[in-house]
């Protein structure tokens, strides 16, 4: 006898034990024989990650995905690994050392380091691995990569050298986004934008040659006029017509700089002018590109103000001697001592080298003021971008860094999508996808940090660069160029995470080598994954993939024919979910209250294509319901006798109501099979949903009730096999989504009935098509959906639960009176009917409901007060015309939808909606009662 309740917390793990000692997971495991391929590769994790909701939602549909094609009979890879994590990880092996209070990561060398890190890795790094099997992801264990695993660093070193030897990685000095925390370049991923109080410093700028003229900027970052090159106005600007090429002094410095004109100069902005520091802001850069400015750095890798040593600072640095200015005596007044706008060179150095950017603000902003230079000062509140594990700020810093030509690799990447050799799903990510690709900068693809894949680049003792497979090369590469030995310094740097990322799709089959696997899976079918690495993974992987993968006729061959892009888990109040917010749901806690199960049903339940999932715990809970009504299911089965038998053949069944459960179950397993075949899991769930709750549990097993306690043993028997046949058919459809309590109940259910299953039901073949009876089907809908209109008046009439009414049926064609006297007690029963009678005229006070021709009349005089009820309906309808009213009042209004958080207009959205369909549903009762 099956246990009265479903236990996920003991079930799960045993499960899982079984998946794994059958190598149920493992490619090709019941395939049929000359099976077609299906592989997806895991966005693989961060090996410091911890599951998160995001985490559980890709897996789920990835899960579904596998599963589902796997119990088609195709032959089914899903490839998962882990991500070195460069930053994240050397993060979290520092702050160890801290904590355990050991030597830092520079006083105990390179190598010393990495082997802590190899170390957490094999003590810590199997963290997030384990949480997913706890989700149920069936991925191939036995497969698992990493990384930085041997396999796959060998790709990573035959990419960079092939790329470099193709002219397509070079070194080159540009903007990139620096983390003075860590004193590494960053990705744009790695930076978040913070929302900050800040000022406007307005300076004034002397013009040279015209004393008492000045040029007026402001700026968010006095600091860095340090390293202003220029002074920008709009060509069209006429209140700088003469000014353009002619010169400002930079203040506190005395450097020469010119006033050009560029459209990046907003007219309507400010004053119209702009200083331009190339080295500090990125839209600066392309400024001083396009006008050939010098370009100063002014800090170091700390965000300190760096000018000992700094060569391109002091040129043409004057000494302010002939730049003094004072503001004029009023009449009567002594003259004021003049004061230079500029500082000598030592003195500027004393007051500003080595300071942080803090206090060298205040002091530029304070020497500014002193100089009558400071315009003014407004309140500013503005962006700022942090680093997403410093929390300091970001500064665009002007460095050596390696790149990837990016624009050269996009075209046939960009290509593939326009033919529809790959294609995203929702489509409309295709275009995010080009506005990327077509604008696309080149990858700074360096790191200054230890942990990660090292740069295969040596540097001679004149700076030449040789990059190579190994040292060994390296130095035969160097004799050749000095024509002679000569000792050779390897680049420090290590390469991108994404880098290694990009290579995910081949390298984890085998590349460079010519694997099995390699032939047999690739390109893969389908990619999971979210929308903001669109640009960061799909678009490497594209560029990547169809560079070094080429078929036999040299043609490049993409890395995966469906892109699937799912959106956010948000709260149930639609808000992203941050640590600050306190509203972060952690999945393995739904997991331990509610089980597995209920989690991923709820995730693909909701996941929607283009729609943020709004998650709340109720919602999880409905679902564990769910799960909880299936084992109810099979446990009313279980004592009803009903026991598969292994000939029995559906479309045999002679029962109308057997017909119809048969005719259901057809067309359940064809919704759910298209939906997932065309990437709408929230469809797929819905389908299977009803079916099992709606037209299993709800009206099939309530209807055959009576002819289990019957005496018709031939319909007894048809019934009992067909509840089984359709409940195995059930837990198939249900496996991809709930895959615990489907297997569970696969073996007990067969166990019970002194059976063996032949297969773990992960490896059982999918539902076939099944037979309809469009007969029976028409009939067993219409008692139904009879039933359903009555005790949907009964609730929208307020008639007690208890209250027996009678059913007065007008206009009733010869098969609707068939229909009737076939299944009057059910119609007495489940719709607490008195009697049923035959008129021709419609009773007087009584509800009406159309039913194909026939009109249903229940008579309610004497159960309700009806005009008290019309009233009362009439007052209901009036009230959520108000809120309608009220709710497009507000979207009418401009300023309202400028200034409302998304979440509170989707909120309100959803009301209307509510409010809506509630008036619709009202204003029908009231019909039935004119």
């Amino acid at each position: 006898m099956l246990e009265k309740t479903y236990e996920a917390a003991a079930v799960e793990p045993r499960i899982s034990a079984a998946w794994d000692e059958a190598k149920a997971f493992a490619a090709g495991a019941g395939a049929k024989p000359g099976a077609a391929p299906y592989a997806i590769v895991i966005p693989p994790p961060n090996v410091t990650g911890s599951l998160h909701m995001g985490h559980a939602l890709n897996n789920t549909l990835q899960d579904v995905l596998v599963r589902f094609e796997r119990m088609r009979g195709k032959d089914v890879l899903w490839q998962p690994g882990t991500d070195h994590a460069g930053i994240a990880t050397q993060m979290v092996v520092e702050r160890q050392m801290v904590q355990r209070q050991e030597p830092g990561r520079r006083d105990i060398g390179r190598e010393k380091f990495l082997e802590k890190v190899w170390a957490w890795k094999a003590e810590s790094g199997g963290t997030i691995v384990n949480q997913l099997k706890r989700l149920g992801a069936s991925c191939d264990w036995s497969r698992e990569r990493f990384t930085m695993d041997e396999g796959l660093s060998r790709a990573v070193l035959k990419v960079f050298v092939e790329l470099h030897r193709d002219g397509l990685i070079y070194r080159d000095k540009r903007l990139v986004n620096w983390d003075p925390h860590f004193e590494t370049a960053i990705s744009d991923l790695e930076v978040m934008q913070v929302e900050v109080k800040g000022h406007y410093w307005h300076f004034k700028y002397p013009v040279e040659g015209e004393p008492g003229r000045f040029v007026t900027v402001a700026t968010t970052r006095p600091e860095t006029m340090l390293g202003d090159t220029a002074v920008a106005v709009h060509p069209e600007d006429e209140r700088y017509t003469d000014l353009v090429g002619k010169f400002v002094i930079l203040p506190l410095v005395g450097r020469r700089i010119p006033i050009v004109a560029d459209e990046y100069s907003d007219p309507e902005k400010g004053t119209g002018a702009v200083k331009i520091t190339p080295a500090h802001d990125f839209n600066d850069f392309e400024v001083g590109k396009r006008h050939g400015l010098a370009m100063i750095n002014v800090l170091d890798r700390k965000a300190h103000i760096a000018l000992t040593g700094n060569e391109a600072f002091w040129a043409d640095v004057g000494h302010g001697q002939d730049l003094s200015g004072a503001p004029a005596a009023a009449e009567g007044e002594e003259a004021p001592t003049p004061v230079a706008y500029t500082f000598a060179p030592d003195v500027l150095e004393a007051l500003l080298h080595g300071k942080d950017r803090d206090a060298a603000r205040k002091l530029v902003v304070e020497a500014m003021a002193r100089r009558g230079l400071l315009d003014k000062i407004e309140p500013n509140t503005h962006t700022v971008p942090h680093g997403d594990r410093s929390h300091v700020v970001i500064e665009p810093f002007l460095t050596d860094q390696w790149y990837v030509d990016a624009k050269t690799l996009a075209q046939p990447a960009i290509a593939a999508v326009r033919d529809g050799r790959t294609a995203f799903v929702p489509k409309n990510w295709e275009n995010t996808y080009y506005q990327w690709m077509e604008n696309i900068q080149p990858w700074c693809v360096s790191r200054q940090l230890w942990w990660g894949h090292q740069i295969p680049a040596w540097y001679g003792p004149d700076g030449a660069v040789f990059v190579a497979h190994d040292e060994a090369e390296a130095s035969e590469m160097a004799a050749k160029h000095y024509g002679k030995p000569e000792p050779l310094t390897r680049d420090e740097d290590v390469l991108d995470t994404w880098f290694s990322s990009a290579l995910w799709p081949f390298s984890t089959l085998g590349w460079p080598d010519a694997t099995p696997e390699l032939a047999r899976y690739y390109p893969t079918s389908v990619l999971v994954t979210g929308f903001d690495i669109i640009f960061f993974w799909v678009a490497r992987m594209m560029m990547m993939g169809m560079h070094f993968m080429k078929d036999e006729a040299g043609a490049p061959v993409i890395p995966f024919h469906d892109v699937y892009i799912h959106a956010l888990v948000r709260d149930e109040k639609g808000q992203k979910m941050s640590k600050s917010k306190g509203n972060v749901i952690d999945p393995l806690d739904l997991i331990d209250e509610f089980g597995a199960d209920a989690l991923r049903f709820t995730l693909a339940a909701m996941a929607a294509q283009g729609r943020d999932i709004k998650l709340a715990k109720a919602r999880v809970a409905g679902y564990r319901n769910f799960a909880t009504k299936l084992w109810n299911a099979a446990r009313f089965a279980e004592m009803n006798g009903c026991v598969c038998v292994s000939d029995f053949e559906p479309a045999a069944a002679k029962g109308t109501l057997n017909r119809w459960i048969a005719t259901e179950l057809a067309r359940a397993v064809e919704g759910v099979t298209s939906a997932l075949e065309a990437y709408r899991f929230n469809d797929a769930a819905a389908s299977a949903y009803r079916f099992v709750w709606n037209s299993f549990c709800d009206w099939y097993l309530e209807l055959a009730k009576p002819i289990f306690a019957g005496t018709d043993q031939a319909l007894k028997d048809e019934t009992r096999a067909t509840c089984a046949h359709v409940l195995d058919e059930i837990l198939k459809l249900l496996h991809p989504f709930m895959p615990f309590i489907t297997e569970e109940l696969w073996a007990k259910t067969a166990e019970e009935a002194g059976l063996r299953r032949s297969n773990l039901l992960v490896l059982t073949e999918w539902p076939g098509k099944g037979v309809t009876h469009d007969a029976a089907a028409d009939e067993i809908d219409w008692l139904v959906g009879l039933i359903t209109e009555i005790r949907s008046v009964r609730s929208e009439m307020n008639v007690p639960a208890g209250a027996q009414i009678p059913l007065v049926v007008v206009g009733a064609s010869p098969t609707t009176r068939d229909w009737l006297a076939t299944h009057s007690s059910a119609i007495l029963r489940l719709a607490r009917i008195s009697e049923i009678s035959l008129a021709e005229a419609t009773p007087a006070a009584s509800a009406q409901i159309v039913v194909g021709e026939a009109t249903m009349c229940l008579p309610l005089e004497g159960v309700i007060d009806v005009a008290a009820e019309r009233k009362r309906l009439e007052k209901e309808v009036e009230k959520l015309l108000s809120e309608i009213g009220r709710i497009d009042k507000m979207f009418s209004n401009p300023q309202f939808m400028a200034k409302a958080k998304e979440e509170v207009v989707e909120e309100n959205r959803e009301k209307r909606e509510e409010y809506v369909a509630r008036r619709a549903k009202v204003e029908e009762a009231l019909t039935r009662l004119a």
